[in-house]
């Protein structure tokens, strides 16, 4: 094979020049014929009592087709939730219903009320705005402490605004024994800030439904359009699964908030019945703001008891995790199963205690964003670990490396329900060591402040799980889906191929990483090997794209289905070469009989699969396509250790990342230029949620910064270039590539390593801790307090 095909080259994303070239296929770009198009009419107040709707008057504007309210959706199942978490009482979470449009009451601004459906975008926007919606405004409850001390809940029906109180860990008894004795306590509070995802791309959805065949297609902007049909279909509107089609096209973005399933989804598909005609609804960005899921809002209390010589010997942390005002897809395990099991990182700590309280809010819902729990608890974690290495005159650096599992002591049992199989977190450190400049900052810290700013340097060692998994042990957990992908291989005549997978790709590179592999298998060119995803119909059923489990599971899939084509090639083979099935070898593309010169060519296998002239139809049916369904024995484990320098201005409280360096371990790389890609997106967004993104509401819960005039996204000036490394790698031992997930990583390790390094920078001053975003206006006030 060339090296610039296979596995480990930096083959150029093939999808790019459709994108480039403004080709891509979007579903805003999606028109079909007689459509007509959905307006949402939503709350402007957090929480109150509908108390009448009157929509005559909008009925009568011109173009208009219908008006829905909550009244059509009695009787249809509200959105479901797709996880469940029992607490440490051993009680059911308390789940209320989340209908797809307002009934009898709104907990939430941007919560939806009516939609109008008219000929035109616009005639619909100015049918809404006479509609006229009597509301009594309630007491709306914001901040989760005093939510969950009582007072006004936002379910009627509930007990009140505690979801779950749920536990992990050692023995709270023994861990509180080892702060009694220890040399050392280092106690912080902390907040994780609500951020809103903001992919490129909106949301949008298409409902369709054909009543000769009784067949619905739903066109939407999903990172798993399986899932989507899964709970709309069975959950929702009581479609059988192979009367729905659901179809994610390119898809401009997710970060996770493109996971769930949305009530507009469930809308239009509904409605596309209802009116006789296909239903659109496209979200603007001020809509998205307080219709799309929000990330992270955790309020955090985290304490390290230390011996005299800094070994970790307990950890204890208690968290308030937002659900907003209903429970997005998998909100509640974000703050469970994909939080409190990383609270080990990668040290040796051998008593871990985590708690959880998951509150409901009169906010929008919260669930994963890039990361999902794993940045949650690696800031947590990575600060506490500063702080004390700080208190107790330790130096960050070594800290870490004397409390670092070592590499012989994999695999690693921790304390809180996990085991890591492999890893080497000195080596990602002394990579970490090297391509930072470690030893040059001094030198830059003086430079900085012959310049008047003062420079900090902030470390952080990471570790996250990716590809959750197995099904059956999170079904355990509460999961209400598998967690296993699919792939199949379809090869034609000719030898070209067809790879069916239910991993979707919206950003990842999956049409150029995914033929690397199979080209890499086979010994065939690349072009060769076209991707298709995204569509159920032509697609076996599979869970989708999140946590950085595309190839570490969906490609393994696509691994088990190339395996079992090459098995049966290989018997085609061997009958055409007249020669035993185990003497038949495959490379470049060719089989050949061992210890010969007897060859035959792919493609002569794949028309004889085809055209069985000469074939033994007895023991060899015709055709080459296998289909593969994987499910992983345990999550996979990138680790990594990151370093950032800033600058900080005194006067004025401006951070500027000067130097950022990652150093990653993720198994074997596929396509280093990819992983490079994904790396430095995600540090772009962890810099912009640590300096500049922070979804705020007020008191009455009206979302202060509900657009980009108030919710600062990072530019290319606020970000420095990046020096990343992935060098450093322990294959994962138990999937077929000894890949781990990559596409989270930047955003998990980025946010500590940039407060660290503020913190740093103004650490004799007395500053101990700010709160992210460290905003011009938090870093002075900091300082002036510390003066």
């Amino acid at each position: 094979m060339p090296k610039d095909q296979g596995i480990g080259a930096s083959s150029k994303r093939r999808e790019d020049v459709r994108f480039l070239t403004g080709k891509g296929k979007y579903t805003d770009d999606i028109n079909i014929y007689g459509q007509t198009y959905a307006y949402f009419v939503r709350s402007q107040v957090a929480h109150g009592k509908i108390n009448s709707i009157d929509s005559a008057a909008a009925a009568a504007m011109p173009g208009v087709v219908r008006i829905f309210t909550g009244a059509d959706f009695e009787g249809v199942g509200g959105v479901p939730c797709g996880w469940g978490i029992t607490d440490r009482h051993g009680e059911p979470m308390q789940e209320p219903a989340h209908p797809v449009l307002a009934q009898g009451k709104v907990r939430h601004v941007g919560d939806p009320i009516a939609v109008v459906v008219a000929e035109s975008l616009q005639e619909a926007r100015d049918a809404a705005e006479v509609m006229d919606i009597d509301i009594k405004e309630l007491p709306a409850v914001i901040d989760m402490k005093a939510a969950v001390a009582g007072g006004t809940k936002v379910h009627d029906d509930l007990t009140g605004n505690l979801c779950y109180d749920w536990e992990l860990g050692s023995d709270k008894a023994d861990v509180d024994a080892a702060f009694e004795s220890a040399h050392h306590v280092t106690s912080l509070e902390l907040v994780n800030n609500r951020l809103i995802a903001n992919p490129m791309e909106p949301r949008v959805a298409i409902g369709i439904y054909e009543a000769a065949d009784e067949d619905y297609t739903l066109y939407t902007t999903s990172q798993n359009p399986h899932v989507i049909r899964l709970l709309m279909g069975a959950f929702v509107l009581g479609i059988p699964e192979h009367k729905l089609r659901v179809i994610a096209p390119d898809v401009g973005g997710g970060f996770g908030t493109k996971i769930f399933h949305y009530a507009e989804e469930a809308f239009c598909t509904f409605a596309a019945k209802a009116v006789g005609r296909p239903v659109k609804w496209t979200a603007d960005r001020s809509e998205a703001f307080i219709s799309d899921a929000h990330g992270r809002d955790h309020v955090s209390k985290i304490e390290l008891a230390l011996d005299e010589s800094g070994k970790f010997l307990a950890l204890r942390t208690d968290t308030y995790a937002n659900m907003g005002a209903y429970l997005s897809t998998f909100a509640p395990a974000v703050p469970t199963w994909l939080h409190g099991i990383l609270m080990a990182g990668t040290y040796t700590t051998p008593l871990i205690y985590v708690n959880v309280k998951a509150v409901f809010t009169n906010t929008v819902p919260v669930d994963a964003y890039r990361g999902a729990g794993r940045p949650e608890a690696t800031y947590q974690l990575e600060r506490v670990v500063d702080m004390a290495a700080r208190e107790m005159g330790i130096d960050p650096i070594t800290i870490r490396r004397q409390n670092f599992i070592q590499p012989d002591q994999f695999p690693y049992a921790t304390p809180v329900a996990v085991e890591y199989d492999t890893g080497d977190y000195g080596a990602t450190m002394d990579k970490l060591i090297e391509i930072a400049d470690i030893a040059g900052f001094a030198a830059r810290k003086a430079e900085s402040e012959a310049n008047g700013k003062r420079r900090g340097l902030g470390i952080n060692a990471y570790i996250e799980a990716c590809g959750i998994a197995p099904s059956n042990l999170v079904g355990q957990l509460g999961a209400r889906a598998g967690l296993y992908e699919s792939a199949t291989v379809r090869v034609t005549a000719t030898g070209s191929i067809a790879v069916m997978t239910g991993s979707h790709s919206h950003g990842q590179g999956h049409e150029t990483t995914f033929p690397q592999v199979v080209a890499e298998m086979l010994g065939i060119d690349e072009s060769m090997i076209d991707i298709v995803h995204g569509d159920t119909s032509k697609i076996p059923m599979g869970m989708g794209t999140y946590g950085s489990r595309s190839l570490a599971v969906g490609g393994s899939a696509i691994v088990k289905a190339t395996e079992k084509i090459i098995a049966k090639a290989k018997k085609i083979a061997a009958h055409l070469l007249e020669a035993g099935e185990a003497d038949i070898e495959l490379a470049n593309g060719e089989f050949t009989v061992a210890g010969t010169d007897k060859s035959v060519a792919w493609g002569d296998v794949t028309l004889a699969a085809y055209v069985p002239h000469n074939y033994p139809l007895d023991d060899i049916e015709p055709g080459l396509e296998e289909t593969a369904f994987y499910d992983p024995a345990n999550f996979t484990y990138p680790a990594g250790a990151y370093a950032c320098e800033v600058e900080v201005d005194e006067a004025t409280g401006k951070v500027t990342v000067e130097r950022f360096a990652a150093a990653d371990d993720f198994g074997n790389i596929v396509n280093p230029m990819i992983v490079d890609g994904q790396v430095h997106g995600g540090i772009g967004q962890g810099i912009g949620q640590a300096l500049l993104e922070h979804a705020v509401y007020d008191s009455n819960g009206q979302l202060l910064s509900g657009s980009y005039m108030d919710y600062a996204m990072p530019r290319a000036s606020d970000l420095p270039n990046y020096v990343v490394d992935h060098s450093c790698q322990t294959p994962c031992t138990h999937n077929p590539l000894g890949v781990k997930g990559c596409g989270e990583a930047g955003a998990i390790g980025s946010p500590p390593a940039v407060v660290n390094a503020v913190v740093d920078a103004l650490g004799d001053l007395g500053v101990t801790h700010i709160d992210m975003p460290l905003s011009p206006n938090r870093v002075w006030s900091a300082i002036q307090a510390a003066k």
